[in-house]
Parts: C-alpha cells; structure tokens; sequence
C-alpha cells in the first residue's frame, strides 16, 4: 500500500531555508537541490522503511534517508498510512531537533 508523504512545518522552513541559502551563489542549482530533496521523499510512499534508524531518537518510527550533504529524517505512522517529513537537515549541523 502507498503512503501519503507530507511535510511538516518545520521541514518546509527547512527546505526553504536551504534553496535560499544555495541560490545565493547559484541559483540553477538552488531549485535542483530542493527538487533532489522532493523526489527522494516522494520515494518513501512506496517504500517507507527504506531509511534507516535516526540514532538520535532510537524509535523504529523515526528513520532518515540522506541525499549528501542532507539527512531527510522523517516519522513512519504504519496506523495511517503515512510518512511524516519532520526535517531536512545539513550534515554538518548539529543537535537534531524535531
């Protein structure tokens, strides 16, 4: 069965905040980048435990994939059917939060 993929708040701001960041010095890249990071979380409809444990929360439900330098950490809800985008995240950042 398909999942629904949604974005929460925070992952949106965090997505913003990235393209907006990267078009600074190269727009073109900027929109491919945020597109990159869209497409890889489409993905998890079909396959939502495709990622991998978050260390961090060590919870089953929480798992992340990455697109380097980007984690994508995101909550699966098996009751709802649905995959929860909780934040893209630059590798070199610290103190996940979500």
């Amino acid at each position: 069965m398909v999942y629904t993929v949604i974005l929460s708040p925070k992952s949106v701001g965090d997505l913003e905040a990235i393209v907006r960041y990267i078009a600074l010095t190269n727009p073109s890249a900027a929109g491919k980048v945020g597109q990159s990071l869209l497409h890889k979380t489409k993905e998890l409809g079909q396959f939502p435990f495709k990622g991998q444990m978050v260390r961090e929360f060590n919870s089953p439900d929480i798992r992340q994939v990455i697109l380097k330098p980007y984690r994508i950490v995101y909550r699966v809800e098996e009751d709802k059917k649905r995959i929860s985008i909780a934040r893209f995240w630059h590798s070199s950042q610290e103190n996940l939060e979500i």
